[in-house]
């Protein structure tokens, strides 16, 4: 095996040992969510720029079950065109603009019943901390997923100074290194292969399983989407259509009373 391939995999098993190390903090953040769950609510998720991909790994896909809000803005988290209309730099741009996140959260009839997980690799941009902010005022506890030492090192984009920690009730760590990448190759003068999305990863899997736990514990089994492979062609169907007609009936909750 080649020597960058070689790093990267010995950098992950260290991501591996990182969050083994926040185990009750894991533990009480599913808590959280369980409580969320089983009171008929939602659990809304948060991630701009590629913290997307975390949010769309906690629901829907299989392997993961109704009680989860992915809240995915496009203009925030759109980056196959790269350039051009809806590109990278426009995306980047509005990241950092102040009052995005209350108009995304409008959106919202949210209780103190509810609760969230947000997540920036540094947080230090401004609408995923604002998205923090926002829910603390609504009552609703945030967990965040960032990196520690990525975000000591990045300065928070607000006038502040406060930073995505500082409005989240329990934070959780993916243990990616300053920069998120990890791998230094010849001729680059920095690192490559970033790491934030595999801790992350990680993270958002243990909080999957744990929940799923409680809430089987509590006489409420998930009804998890699973693949024709493991429970057959017809199973596999009726739980895609259970699951989300439950998504829905969770969803329509968040919007009565809208205003009111």
């Amino acid at each position: 095996m080649n020597q960058p391939t070689t790093n990267y995999l010995s950098e992950c098993r260290r991501l591996v040992d990182a969050v083994q190390a926040q185990g009750a903090e894991i533990q009480k953040a599913a808590d959280w969510f369980a409580e969320t769950i089983l009171a008929g609510r939602m659990v809304h998720l948060f991630g701009s720029g590629h913290s997307r991909i975390l949010v769309e790994e906690m629901w829907p896909r299989y392997g993961s079950f109704p009680g989860f809000n992915p809240i995915v803005e496009l203009s925030l988290t759109f980056h196959n065109l790269v350039v051009g209309a809806n590109g990278q730099r426009q995306a980047m741009f509005l990241e950092n603009v102040s009052g995005l996140a209350e108009r995304i959260l409008r959106n919202f009839a949210l209780t103190t019943q509810d609760s969230a997980l947000v997540i920036s690799s540094s947080g230090c941009n401004i609408v995923p901390i604002e998205i923090a902010e926002e829910f603390r005022k609504r009552g609703v506890r945030v967990v965040a997923i960032l990196s520690g030492q990525h975000g000591d090192a990045t300065p928070s984009k607000r006038a502040d100074g406060k930073k995505l920690q500082d409005f989240a009730d329990l934070v959780l760590d993916t243990g990616a290194p300053p920069g998120d990448a990890m791998v230094r190759v010849s001729g680059p003068g920095t690192p490559v292969a970033p790491g934030s999305t595999v801790g992350g990863a990680m993270l958002v899997n243990c909080l999957k399983a744990e929940v799923a736990a409680r809430l089987a514990v509590a006489g409420h089994p998930p009804t998890v989407l699973s693949a024709a492979a493991v429970v057959g062609e017809q199973r596999a169907n009726e739980l895609f259509e259970t699951a989300y007609d439950e998504h829905a009936r969770r969803l329509a909750k968040l919007y009565a009373n809208l205003g009111g």
